[in-house]
C-alpha cells in the first residue's frame, strides 16, 4: 500500500486543476461577501449563490479600476487552483464585472488587459507609413461597398497606386480564419507596401472578428505597415489598437494612405519659385557685394585700371553660371510637372482617348467581359460626354 505526504497530494490536486484547459479560462457569477483587502493591497472575498460558495484572491496587479464590495452581484474572469499552504481550493481572479455587463463585453475588456501586458498596443512599436506607396494590399469583402469606396478615393488621390485585394469574410463564425489567411497571404507578395484592413460598421457581435486573439496577433505579427479603417469612427475595436494606425472609417484608411496629386502639384510649384527666389537672391547678394568690393578696391588700391576687366569677367562668368543653374533648375521642375501630367484623366482624353463607364453609376468599365448587351454606358471626351447603348 503506497502512503504519500500531504505536500505529495497538494501538488498533485495542483497540478491536475492548472493543467485543466476548462479551470483555467473561467467565468463565474455570484453575490461578494467575505471581502477584505490587506495592507498589501490584494483583495480576498468569497462569491457566493444559494448552494455554494467559492473563496477568491485578486492580487494587487489584477484589480485595476475593480471596486466592488459585500452584496454585490458580479461576474469574475479567472482560474481555479489549490493553494497549498493551506490546502483550499481558490479561485484566482483577474476581471471583475458588475452582473448584467455582455459576454461578448467582458470577454473583449479580458482579452485587451492580457494583451496589453504583453505589449501588442504599446505605440513605440508602431510603424510610420511610407510616403509614396507604390502597392497597396486590401483585406475586406469583395462584394461590399467599402472596397469600391476605397478604390474611388485612391484613384481620386494617387491614381498611379496599384491596389492588390485579398478578400475576406469579414462577419460570421469563418471571418476570423479567412482574415488571418488574407493577412498571411499578401505578407508573402512582393512590393507591398501598407494593408489596409476595412469593412463598414455594424454592431459588438458583427464586429467580432475584429476582436479575436488569432487576428489581432497575425496584425501583430505582419512584416507589412497595417492601417485599420473598421467600423464607424464611434466603433473601437481590438484591430484598432494594435494595427500601425487606425483610421475612423474605411474611406478615412484610404486617405491617409495616400497623398494627393493635387497637393503635390502645389507643393512642387512652391518649392519651384522658392529655387527661383534662392537663386535670384544669390545673384543680387554677390553682385552686390562685387560693387562693394569695387569700390574699396578703388579707394584704398593704386592703378585700379590693371583689375578692372577681370572683375568684369568674373561677373560675367559668375551670371552665366547662375543663369544656367537657374535654367537647369527649371527644366528639372518642368520635367516633374509634365510626368504628373501625364497620369492627369484630362491630358489622356486629350489625345483623343475616351473613358467608358456605366450609368448612371459611373463605374469605371476596364475590360470587354464587363459589357453586356443592352447596358446604358456613358462617353467621356475631351469636352464633354455623351450615353451610348450596347448591342
Amino acid at each position: 500500500m503506497a502512503v504519500y505526504s500531504v505536500a505529495q497530494v497538494t501538488s498533485y490536486l495542483k497540478d491536475s486543476l492548472d493543467n485543466n484547459p476548462l479551470l483555467n479560462d473561467l467565468w463565474v457569477k455570484g453575490e461578494v461577501s467575505n471581502y477584505l483587502q490587506s495592507s498589501a493591497g490584494h483583495k480576498y472575498f468569497t462569491i457566493k449563490d444559494e448552494e455554494s460558495q467559492l473563496r477568491c484572491a485578486m492580487f494587487r496587479t489584477k484589480h485595476v479600476g475593480a471596486n466592488f464590495q459585500n452584496g454585490e452581484a458580479i461576474i469574475a474572469h479567472g482560474r481555479i487552483s489549490l493553494y497549498p499552504v493551506r490546502g483550499e481550493l481558490q479561485f484566482y481572479v483577474d476581471l471583475v464585472q458588475p452582473e448584467g455587463t455582455g459576454a461578448l463585453a467582458l470577454e473583449f475588456e479580458r482579452l485587451q488587459v492580457q494583451l496589453e501586458k504583453e505589449g501588442l498596443f504599446e505605440p513605440t512599436r508602431k510603424r510610420a507609413l511610407p510616403i509614396f506607396p507604390q502597392r497597396v494590399g486590401v483585406i475586406t469583402s469583395p462584394t461590399g461597398a467599402v472596397f469600391h469606396d476605397i478604390c474611388n478615393v485612391l484613384e481620386r488621390r494617387y491614381p498611379m497606386l496599384e491596389i492588390v485585394l485579398s478578400p475576406a469574410t469579414v462577419q460570421g463564425i469563418v471571418a476570423e480564419e479567412s482574415i488571418v489567411e488574407a493577412l498571411h497571404t499578401l505578407n508573402e507578395l512582393e512590393g507591398i507596401d501598407v494593408i489596409v484592413l476595412a469593412r463598414g460598421g455594424g454592431s459588438l457581435e458583427e464586429l467580432w472578428p475584429f476582436n479575436t486573439e488569432a487576428v489581432v496577433r497575425a496584425i501583430y505579427s505582419s512584416r507589412v505597415p497595417v492601417v485599420s479603417g473598421v467600423g464607424h469612427e464611434t466603433d473601437t475595436t481590438l484591430s484598432d489598437l494594435v494595427a500601425d494606425l487606425r483610421a475612423p472609417t474605411p474611406s478615412a484608411a484610404a486617405e491617409l494612405i495616400a497623398p494627393n496629386v493635387v497637393d503635390l502639384q502645389y507643393k512642387i510649384d512652391g518649392y519651384q519659385q522658392t529655387a527661383i527666389n534662392a537663386v535670384s537672391n544669390f545673384f543680387r547678394e554677390t553682385q552686390r557685394e562685387l560693387e562693394l568690393t569695387s569700390q574699396r578696391v578703388a579707394r584704398q588700391a593704386p592703378p585700379i585700371d590693371l583689375y578692372s576687366q577681370g572683375t568684369d569677367d568674373l561677373a560675367t562668368r559668375i551670371a552665366h553660371l547662375l543663369n544656367a543653374h537657374i535654367t537647369l533648375t527649371r527644366e528639372r521642375f518642368t520635367g516633374v510637372e509634365q510626368r504628373l501630367q501625364t497620369v492627369d484623366p484630362k491630358s489622356v482624353l486629350s489625345r483623343g482617348y475616351a473613358m467608358v463607364s456605366y450609368s448612371p453609376s459611373g463605374t469605371p468599365l476596364r475590360k470587354i467581359a464587363q459589357v453586356k448587351q443592352d447596358e446604358l454606358l456613358k462617353i467621356t471626351l475631351q469636352d464633354g460626354n455623351f450615353k451610348a447603348r450596347t448591342v
